[in-house]
């Protein structure tokens, strides 16, 4: 039988070329070179053992098995697997000569190294043999097209023509490829590919677990001998392993799942007569199902199929197994009812029901879609809301963040389509994504009705539900087992208030495109045409112009449909990085937004006059509704070099509701629009290593940021003469961490929490990373906030940066998942703090009113003398304040009487009075009361 391992996670099964199609059965694929390690690569190292004879271990030997993912056998005549210590070099390592084909879909086995204790298990008859001693915690093996020894070093050798594979194990391998090594291994433990998952990145496709060593094996149709007569109930027992491991036995059972193609190579097998009501339970704390793995099987038998199987008993990273050397159909009947039943909370609880057919009870909901975009995996959350970020609900390291990380624990399981496809490999694009079929939504927070019996199973290192049969959108009509809420809402709440002002986190919004510049590298689509600027230049964007129309069409489709008067905005481009004016991306963007909602409907915030040295690609910016609000002065930059030398700097602008009066505060709100230092990468201070409390990398640049954040708020709300500061954008921490607590410490509100919404997804939990924080002097003036979940708990399927990297495109022109944050809104009670002039009142010296957008005030008794009428009555026009470098001084008026010193602007300079003035413009004269001190 020719043998390959069971599916371990989620990974990609390379297709055959179109060469390997065309050749004739039982020829051997020819494989021409590559240009580096590849996902679509011919043959992969699928498991790697160093560990062999020492104490603890599982064989007396070390092992590398590899494995043919294509329909072709693949020649490995003149190939080597070679090894090297992990920061070792190659010429001091040692290399083992292959010879002979992988079968197709099959495995080969390399013996290594025999360990000290050579009583312990053999592997099975290996079709190589080595004598490399290896390392039973962390090294490097190349799989190589040659006998010649590699000389490259470090990532280079993921890159070199002759390596068809390479896979680094353990943190201080210095060659692997992908992002990062393998884990480390111990002498009981192997690294081995997920389900032959083959991202070309060592740390995302292999998981350490027991070795499960494989070669090529005897055909299926060999005459295996007896087994061990044994219920499944016996072969489960009640542990996390098989008590009867290693041995052949025979069993019987009804068939409950199939799956002949998508990587499983398998059925499930589940005992006649079990299910039902979990109170008839025979055999409590044993499971009455297994898996079986054999194609062939699952090719043949049929789901109600009763029969008889005969193969031996492993334990594949945690799944309990029997390899089907043999089978029967029986004659008698026999059937099984799907067990009712809630979630298991507890492993072991799971592990009672491993593989049986479950109607699952209760409420379940939505947790994480990212990998449905990849893997047709959704996560799901038992009860009737996602989980939640620990440090969103509890202080890092606090009893309520570790009951919220238990709790998570206890409910996350995953609802699977009975494969292990990538299918946002290159091999595996044109195969259509299960479960989004667009304007059908799976998306986080979304109730899940199940409507058809799902298997429970251990793979992917996670407890999940599978389907009974593989799901594609073709079949999907008799296949797929649930269904989803459709949580859509067109707009957000109604938040009240006489200005309403929102939060964007615009993704990379940059109309310099990739193809602009020169070195470039992108992301691509299914075509091989780019998408999204990867690295190599200063772009973040879009790649072309057809990349940008998309991106733009649902960035201005979402801020239209936001509501808000005011939009702060967060990753849109520096402009003035390309050369250009720094603001010439957020004109374009509202150029858009006019031909959007009408011309002169959206302007935007002018960048102030004085700039930091030094700023990211990346800024912060501000766009308002013309007809909604009006900025009061100029923008304001936090220029502090120490704080924000990792993150963009904080932008302030002062607004009021159109028509407001600009020179009364009471009006007005001091609005700053933040993006802090993200989480995934460490800065420089000393704090900024993640210690692991769940505030990530980078918490002490955030803190310095926060702190920093409250003295400009502070100094910028008192140059405005208001106390009124709405803090907003995305602090990249969630709820209770330290930087937030630095805010809310300093006496500001947090708003978001009262919506029970978020506006982040990340590794199947939601939280806020995006924020609205209202001052002491404003707390009591909002009326309501909203967080439109229009984007984190969509699937990024229907994001514009993964047009056509599938045969099912999801993408259409609606705002959903126009970002990966989510817009959040404020509603703000924003009235003049004097009231409207009225001929009929009497007033007396110091009263101020508004009449005709001025602020007043009263010089003398007045009544009836209409304000502004005479440049000499008793009405002075109070100046609205302006924001110059050198501080904020009030425009000029031709009512306002002016003693010596009093500083003004006017004509965009500032003017001193160098003795009395009132109803002399500054300018007029050279020998006039003014002094020009230059302009602002």
């Amino acid at each position: 039988m020719s043998r390959t391992p069971p599916a371990r996670h989620r990974g990609p099964l390379a297709a055959a070329t179109a060469a390997a199609l065309l050749l004739p059965v039982g020829a051997a694929l020819a494989v021409p070179a590559a240009a580096a390690v590849s996902p679509d690569a011919p043959v992969v190292i699928d498991e790697v053992y160093g560990g062999g004879g020492n104490s603890g271990a599982a064989f007396n030997q070390d092992f590398v098995e590899l494995y043919n993912p294509t329909d072709q056998p693949v020649s490995l005549d003149g190939w080597t697997v070679q090894y090297a210590s992990a920061t070792g070099t190659w010429a001091n390592g040692a290399q083992t000569a292959l010879q002979g084909q992988i079968p197709a879909g099959g495995s080969y086995l390399v013996a290594e190294g025999l360990g000290a204790n050579t009583s312990l298990p053999a592997l099975p008859t290996p079709d190589a043999t080595g004598t490399i001693a290896m390392s039973g915690t962390g090294a490097k093996v190349a799989l190589v097209r040659s006998t010649d020894r590699l000389s490259c070093t470090g990532a280079a050798c993921a890159t070199s023509a002759d390596v068809v594979d390479l896979v680094g194990w353990g943190a201080s391998a210095n060659a692997f490829a992908g992002s990062a090594p393998a884990p480390a291994t111990t002498n009981a433990t192997s690294v081995a590919r997920r389900a032959h998952a083959n991202s070309a990145d060592n740390a995302a496709d292999f998981a350490t677990g027991t070795p499960t060593p494989v070669a090529s094996g005897t055909d299926p149709g060999t005459d295996p001998g007896a087994g061990e007569d044994a219920t499944i109930a016996e072969i489960q027992g009640t542990g996390a392993t098989s008590p009867l491991a290693g041995k052949t036995v025979t069993t019987t059972g009804v068939v409950t799942a199939t799956y002949p193609t998508g990587g499983f190579d398998g059925l499930y097998l589940q005992t006649a007569g079990t299910g039902g009501d979990p109170a008839d339970d025979a055999t409590p704390g044993a499971s009455d199902a297994v898996f079986v793995y054999s194609r062939a099987a699952a090719q043949e038998l049929e789901v109600g199929d009763h029969v008889e199987v005969t193969g031996p008993v492993s334990e594949h990273s945690g799944l309990t197994e029997v390899t089907a050397d043999a089978w029967t159909v029986l004659d008698e009947p026999g059937t099984v009812e799907p067990l009712a039943t809630t979630w298991p909370a507890t492993d072991a609880g799971r592990e009672a029901l491993e593989g049986m057919l479950l109607a699952p009870q209760g409420d379940f909901t939505v947790t994480d879609n990212y990998d449905t975009n990849f893997y047709g995996t959704i996560g799901l959350a038992a009860g009737s809301s996602p989980l939640v970020q620990p440090t969103s609900v509890g202080r890092p390291g606090s009893v309520e963040a570790k009951e919220q990380a238990e709790d998570n624990a206890a409910r996350a399981l995953l609802l699977d389509d009975g494969a292990s496809t990538n299918y946002g490999s290159a091999a595996n694009s044109a195969q259509p994504l299960p479960w989004l079929t667009g304007g059908k939504p799976v998306r986080v927070g979304a109730a899940v009705t199940f409507t058809r019996p799902v298997v429970l199973d251990f793979r992917f290192d996670a407890w999940g539900l599978q389907p009974q049969h593989r799901l594609t959108p073709d079949v999907a009509a008799d296949v797929q087992p649930a269904t989803f809420e459709n949580t859509r809402e067109a707009t957000p709440e109604h938040v009240g208030g006489t200005l309403q002002v929102g939060t964007f986190n615009v993704l990379n919004y940059f109309t310099t495109t990739g193809d602009q510049l020169t070195g470039c590298r992108y992301y691509t689509d299914r075509a091989g045409d780019p998408v999204t600027v990867r690295d190599g230049c200063a772009a973040r964007g879009a790649a072309q112009a057809d990349d940008l129309q998309r991106q733009q069409t649902k960035i201005v489709a979402a801020i239209s449909a936001l509501g808000a008067d005011v939009v702060a905005l967060e990753e849109i481009e520096n402009s003035a990085t390309f050369g250009k004016d720094r603001d010439q991306a957020l004109s374009d963007l509202v150029d858009a937004l006019n031909a959007h909602d009408g011309a002169g409907t959206w302007a935007y915030v002018a960048s102030p006059a004085d700039l930091p040295g030094s700023e990211d690609v990346i800024r912060t910016a501000f766009v308002y509704r013309t007809a909604g609000a009006e900025p009061v002065g100029s923008s304001r930059i936090l220029d502090d070099p120490e704080a924000f030398g990792n993150a963009r700097q904080p932008l302030a602008q002062v607004f009021q509701p159109a028509g407001g009066v600009a020179a009364d505060p009471g009006d007005d709100v001091v609005v700053i629009t933040n993006h802090f230092k993200s989480k995934g990468s460490a800065g420089p201070w000393p704090g900024d290593a993640d210690s692991g409390d769940g505030q990530g990398a980078s918490n002490e640049s955030r803190v310095r940021q926060a702190t920093a954040l409250v003295a400009f708020a502070d100094d910028v709300a008192a140059d405005a003469g208001t106390d009124a500061v709405l803090l907003v954008g995305d602090l990249n921490s969630y709820e209770q961490e330290d930087p937030v607590v630095v805010l809310t410490d300093a006496g500001y509100t947090d708003l978001g929490p009262t919506t029970g919404e978020y506006t982040y997804a990340f590794d199947g939990a939601v939280g806020s990373l995006d924020h609205a924080l209202a001052s002491p002097g404003l707390v009591d003036r909002v009326t309501g906030t909203d967080i439109w979940n229009i984007n984190a708990y969509e699937p990024v399927a229907n994001e514009y940066s993964r047009y056509n990297y599938n045969a099912t495109i999801l993408y259409d022109e609606t705002p959903f998942r126009s970002s990966d944050h989510d817009p959040l809104l404020v509603g703000l009670d924003l009235a003049p703090a004097a009231p409207a002039w009225s001929a009929k009142a009497t007033y007396t010296k110091g009263d101020r009113v508004v009449f005709e957008g001025g602020l007043f005030e009263a010089l003398w008794w007045s009544r009836g003398d209409r304000p502004g009428a005479s440049p000499y009555g008793p009405w002075a026009e109070i100046g609205a304040p302006v924001v110059t470098a050198a501080g904020t001084f009030p425009a000029w008026t031709d009512t306002w009487v002016y003693g010596k010193g009093d500083v003004v602007v006017h004509d965009g300079h500032r003017w001193v009075a160098k003795w009395y003035s009132r109803h002399d413009e500054p300018g007029a004269s050279p020998w006039g009361p003014w002094k020009d001190l230059g302009t602002v």
